[in-house]
């Protein structure tokens, strides 16, 4: 086994993934026809998360490629590192462009910024409409109160908050759940041996904010796996 993943933690249960796949067939219509998805893609990019950035990397690039046809799907990355260091790209809708930025990413180490995360999706949101934020992070050193006042205005903007949590750290994954609630979004904690699940629960979500519904359930059949359980939730 790799050293990186040795510091990642146990396989995600059967039940974890029934109850994602749940929360995301209660998420709310993603958006209107003839518009393109919105997904604000935000990354803890602290120093523990580290061992897998790369690999969350090429994830990313895959999710695209899953909505190949459906209309096309804006992708924003936003990550915050370091001492208050927090940057999002302009809105980018080919794969190529979002690995490029995001493979010019090192991570920093510093205290997790989820605050700004969901502020900056609440700002977008008002500008045009963002139809769906996936959150990848490990940690939460904030008040949570606060953060879920800020998930609270996003749920009620419309906006699923889809959060996948490497590892099991308690605090954090009691305050990742409260925001994926307020937000009628979901929650999954993942490891490395969870890679090829986490591509296509990632790819389904992606699918959905690009093409809604209907999309998600064409993809289901051709895919099956993951993708077709949360197509037949949906349903």
């Amino acid at each position: 086994m790799a050293k990186d993943e040795r510091k990642l933690p146990a396989r995600v249960s059967n039940a974890e993934v029934k109850a994602f796949l749940s929360r995301v067939a209660a998420a709310p219509a993603p958006r209107s026809a003839g518009e393109r998805g919105r997904l604000i893609f935000a990354m803890d990019a602290t120093a523990s998360r580290e061992p897998s950035w790369d690999h969350a990397c090429q994830i990313q690039g895959e999710m695209f490629e899953a909505t190949a046809g459906l209309g096309g799907l804006e992708i924003q990355l936003v990550y915050y590192r370091g001492f208050g260091e927090f940057r999002h790209t302009k809105w980018l809708i080919d794969s190529r462009s979002l690995v490029r930025q995001m493979t010019g990413v090192f991570c920093l180490g510093g205290h997790t910024q989820i605050r700004k995360v969901l502020r900056h999706a609440i700002a977008e949101t008002k500008r045009k409409p963002v139809h769906a934020v996936v959150f990848v992070g490990d940690c939460m050193e904030e008040d949570v109160d606060l953060l879920c006042h800020l998930a609270g205005e996003l749920g009620l903007l419309g906006v699923p908050v889809f959060i996948f949590h490497e590892g099991r750290e308690p605090i954090a994954a009691r305050a990742f759940r409260q925001i994926a609630r307020l937000t009628k979004g979901a929650y999954l904690s993942f490891d490395a041996a969870s890679a090829r699940q986490l591509r296509e629960l990632l790819s389904a979500v992606a699918v959905y904010a690009a093409g809604g519904r209907r999309a998600l359930e064409d993809l289901g059949k051709r895919a099956g796996g993951a993708v077709l359980q949360i197509a037949n939730q949906v349903k």
